[in-house]
């Protein structure tokens, strides 16, 4: 949810997005493929963009404000043919997308004396039941926690006989503080091509389907380090610090399928339904782990493990995942004009249901005669629990003089979480201007967005999870420039 930003043309944007009714823009493709329909002539559509955020961070009662990054984006471009009459119409359209932008940076950190990340790899060995070379080599555990093994970060204790210990557990059980650092990188993006197919009757009902391929390109590479504050160089903890590289690539399909009805010049209404994305992709992880013990058992002061050096190759990982529905409605009164014929200037809003909790992973289809399908249960019912269905709001003006255009909007996105205690939306305000005379066009937009997240550095079954939360803040300027052909 962080990284998802506003998409689509500069007259879409400047209205809050809301373009579920009103037709006659490209982003249809991409909303409610019916719009297309409003097209009688041939266009051509260019709409790059430039992107600058910054981001606060809070944990554990310490503040951080991470610089933000300035990045060239792409918003809706393509092109679109329309032919027919007032009676019946038809137009076809081929666009691309960049839906979403993952590129981010952030860090946050604090002062613990609570908890450990060290306790999540000793929860996962002490309900093993393994001893320590049973489990250096059992596929099953996570590497993480082999890798804490490895470097004595967790062991048993009296010579392997004794209970399971955590090194960190020690400076906490004397009443010390762990430095705790996350830092967090992302980068790549979605981009989606879409053709669109519509058509028109009577100036009443218009249809159109689109089918979208979404191409993932994403990468993550996450530093988590865990240091001793109290001063003690033989407690048997100095540090550890954990890195992991994350990608995913690959591609899916969606298909889209809307309606319109004009019952006269001034009302639209609009409806329209997104099927789940099909993503087909491949996830890769390579991760290493130092850690520093001091003098723990007459042992080596430093250790490092990584998963190459275990698996002797990064490891990679094929499956399916489907992303949610989701269910638009909108409406759009457009103002009557004398000279315009009804065209001076509109509202317009859109209400979309998102069905979070359907999200589902499973296997790709020839990977069934090599595992169980199973092996996503916990996965698939831990979405379930964590997320709940939300509606997405939007809200736009247009205003037109002669052959300027004013615009308004805005966006609201609800809360995915279904822990009251973990506070997360996304709401965007934007404006812009357009200019439109003989068949050439150009529109201006900046969309200024607050997004609210949270970030949980690691999960403890035994414990209350701490977490940081996250806030986005992410001005996107947007020109569009297209002409009649």
């Amino acid at each position: 949810m962080a990284y998802i930003r506003p998409s689509g043309t500069a007259r879409e944007q400047a209205i809050g997005g809301a373009m579920g009714s009103l037709g006659g823009d490209i982003t249809a493709n991409y909303i409610n493929p019916a719009g297309l329909a409003f097209y009688r002539t041939n266009e051509l559509v260019m709409s790059p963009g430039w992107n600058l955020n910054s981001i606060k961070t809070s944990y554990l009662s310490t503040n951080n404000k991470n610089t933000g990054n300035s990045h060239f984006i792409m918003g809706t471009s393509g092109i679109i043919g329309g032919w027919g009459d007032q009676n019946s119409s038809n137009a076809v359209s081929l666009s691309v997308n960049q839906s979403a932008d993952f590129k981010s940076h952030f860090s946050y950190q604090g002062n613990n004396n609570y908890s450990s990340a060290s306790e999540a790899y000793y929860e996962e060995f002490n309900a093993s039941g393994l001893s320590v070379d049973q489990a250096l080599a059992e596929p099953g555990l996570s590497y993480g926690t082999r890798m804490a093994l490895y470097t004595y970060l967790i062991d048993t204790s009296q010579g392997g006989l004794g209970p399971t210990i955590y090194q960190p557990g020690k400076v906490l059980a004397a009443g010390g503080q762990l430095g705790q650092n996350t830092d967090i990188r992302t980068c790549g993006g979605i981009t989606e091509i879409a053709l669109g197919l519509a058509g028109m009757n009577n100036e009443k009902f218009y249809y159109g389907l689109s089918i979208g391929v979404p191409i993932v390109n994403y990468q993550q590479t996450i530093q988590y380090t865990e240091s001793d504050l109290s001063g003690n160089a033989h407690n048997d903890f100095g540090s550890y610090m954990y890195t992991e590289s994350y990608s995913s690539t690959g591609a899916g399909v969606v298909f889209r399928l809307g309606g319109i009805y004009r019952p006269n010049l001034n009302w639209r209404i609009g409806l329209a339904i997104h099927t789940p994305t099909f993503y087909y992709l491949t996830d890769r992880v390579s991760a290493s782990m130092v850690t520093n013990t001091e003098d723990y058992a007459g042992k080596r002061s430093v250790e490092s493990a990584s998963m190459d050096e275990m698996t002797g190759s990064g490891n990679s990982y094929k499956y399916q995942l489907y992303s949610p529905w989701h269910f638009l409605v909108s409406g759009s009164y457009i103002f009557p004009g004398q000279v315009t014929e009804g065209k001076m200037g509109f509202i317009t809003a859109d209400i979309e249901y998102q069905t979070n909790t359907s999200s589902k992973f499973s296997l790709q289809p020839n990977d069934y005669n090599n595992q169980d399908n199973s092996i996503y249960d916990p996965l698939n019912s831990t979405i379930k629990s964590y997320y709940k269905n939300t509606f997405n709001f939007r809200l736009g003006g247009e205003y037109k003089v002669d052959e300027l255009a004013f615009r308004i909007g805005g966006s609201y996105s609800m809360n995915p979480y279904s822990s009251p205690d973990l506070k997360a939306n996304r709401s965007t305000i934007s404006g812009g201007l357009g200019y439109r005379k003989h068949g050439i066009f150009i529109d201006l937009t900046y969309v200024e967005a607050i997004t609210k997240d949270v970030n949980f550095p690691y999960r403890l079954s035994e414990k209350d999870n701490l977490y940081s939360t996250v806030q986005t803040y992410s001005g996107n300027i947007i020109l569009t420039v297209g002409m009649k052909l």
